[in-house]
């Protein structure tokens, strides 16, 4: 699913906070629970003091007010999921997170007002956590909240540590506080919404799988699914009522029970994945693929050649799970000798160079102009660069065509269960420090190299 898996940097996307909170890039918790002790618009911190709207205390060494519900954040004891809403509040000094796509309010606001703010707000929905949607409405500065549906966070969802470290210890209805590089986030745990009677229901009453597992699905969604609200819906899904989605997706579920289904056909003429409609692909999932958790509850629990029906944010996922697929042969700029080791490590910090060409690029100018036989040659060319012991970032900024780190030369961490395409940790974790490999993707030739 494109939109919850592939990125044009080895990150799958997930669904995501906007796009701000994410740790990259769709997809990804004895001792006593103590409730939050502080009054009305405050927060406790480590439980002795409070600060509040008229007690701020002093800033931080970085300028901002310290307000994190530290009460919380101590705790030990962490819920395996958990459906949550917040409000953001940004300021005036964090333009250079934002850029351009920074909100008027933040613009206009300094640390001090924004800590104000979140302290009230939190006072607000502590008094009445069902507060929260209207709160979102008015002061909200998270253009993926804005649409009312919850985040689902997991202890393997890529979002923010921070974010993710508050979320997983609230309890249910309970308020707190916590920052990030994107501002003060003031969250409430949610229920979980109800589940639709059309999902199938006996397949995810049933025990998860702890293997990995190869599916295709079918996406169907409809005019005002959520996801309509963060981005333009399929031509067909802008057409189509919930009524018709759900006659569709149970149509579709038949046709893929029946005796020698062909999941690629169906795929080709009904799907709205942009990332599997046009050729059939299957994908991995895993207890710790990031996948959105609806989608990973039930491809999960299917046994081979069954499929089942669950709805997500995107809509209606018909899912069927297939044999493991054979592997595809090896690119030739591939580092076969390489990817041949036992890994090295379980934990690497790595940087890389993404070069796409005309069949296969993620989106930018150069790759797509570029041929396979120009490809090559830079390849080969950058590569004996960094062996004879080039620096890596500025060829990173001067020819990576991953947005993720090419103009700031970020590394990614990468350990077995990262949220990173499969071929991007297999040669990540099979490397020597300082060593160089390359290896394909779907968007093109990663040149990697092992800092740590």
């Amino acid at each position: 699913m494109a939109s919850t898996r592939a990125s044009s940097s080895p990150r799958p996307r997930r669904l995501r906070l906007g796009a701000a909170l994410l740790a990259a890039a769709l997809f990804v918790p004895t001792a006593a629970c103590q409730r939050d002790k502080a009054k009305t618009g405050t927060a406790e911190q480590g439980g002795t003091t409070t600060v509040s709207a008229n007690n701020l205390g002093q800033p931080g060494a970085d300028g901002a007010y310290d307000i994190d519900s530290k009460d919380i954040l101590a705790r030990t004891k962490t819920a395996a999921s958990v459906d949550v809403k917040h409000v953001l509040l940004g300021w005036d000094k964090l333009s250079d997170v934002y850029g351009p796509q920074m909100d008027p309010r933040a613009k206009g606001r300094d640390n001090k007002a924004a800590a104000t703010l979140a302290l009230d707000l939190a006072g607000k929905l502590k008094a009445k956590p069902a507060a929260i949607d209207e709160l979102i409405k008015q002061h909200g500065e998270d253009p993926g909240a804005k649409a009312g549906d919850p985040y689902t966070v997991t202890a393997d969802a890529p979002f923010v540590p921070e974010f993710k470290n508050l979320a997983l210890r609230l309890e249910a209805n309970e308020v707190g506080i916590v920052k990030t590089r994107f501002g003060y986030h003031v969250m409430v745990r949610v229920p979980p919404p109800p589940p639709d009677p059309l999902e199938s229901a006996d397949i995810l009453a049933r025990p998860a799988g702890t293997e990995k597992v190869w599916v295709q699905h079918v996406l169907v969604s409809w005019q005002d699914a959520p996801i309509t609200k963060r981005r333009p819906p399929d031509p067909r899904a802008a057409a189509r009522t919930k009524a018709d989605a759900d006659k569709l997706a149970q149509d579709l579920l038949a046709k893929a029970r029946a005796e020698g289904a062909d999941m690629v056909a169906l795929m080709k003429e009904h799907s709205e994945d942009p990332g599997s409609k046009n050729d059939g692909k299957a994908y991995d999932v895993g207890p710790d693929t990031p996948f959105v958790p609806e989608f990973k509850n039930l491809a999960l629990r299917l046994n081979l050649g069954e499929a089942g029906l669950v709805k997500t944010s995107f809509g209606w996922h018909i899912i069927k799970r297939i044999p493991p697929p054979p592997p595809p042969p090896p690119d030739s700029l591939d580092s076969v000798d390489i990817l041949g080791r036992q890994p090295v490590t379980e934990k690497a910090k790595v940087k890389h160079i993404l070069l796409g060409w005309a069949e296969v690029n993620a989106g930018d100018d150069r790759g797509k102009k570029r041929t396979r036989a120009e490809l090559e040659a830079l390849v080969g060319k950058t590569m004996a660069s960094l062996k004879k012991g080039a620096k890596i970032e500025p060829l990173m900024k001067e020819l990576s065509e991953d947005p993720g780190s090419a103009a700031s030369g970020n590394s990614y961490d990468v350990d077995p269960n990262a949220g990173l395409v499969a071929p991007f940790k297999d040669l990540s974790l099979r490397l020597n420090v300082g060593e160089v490999g390359a290896v394909k993707i779907q968007f093109g030739i990663h040149i990697i190299q092992r800092t740590e």
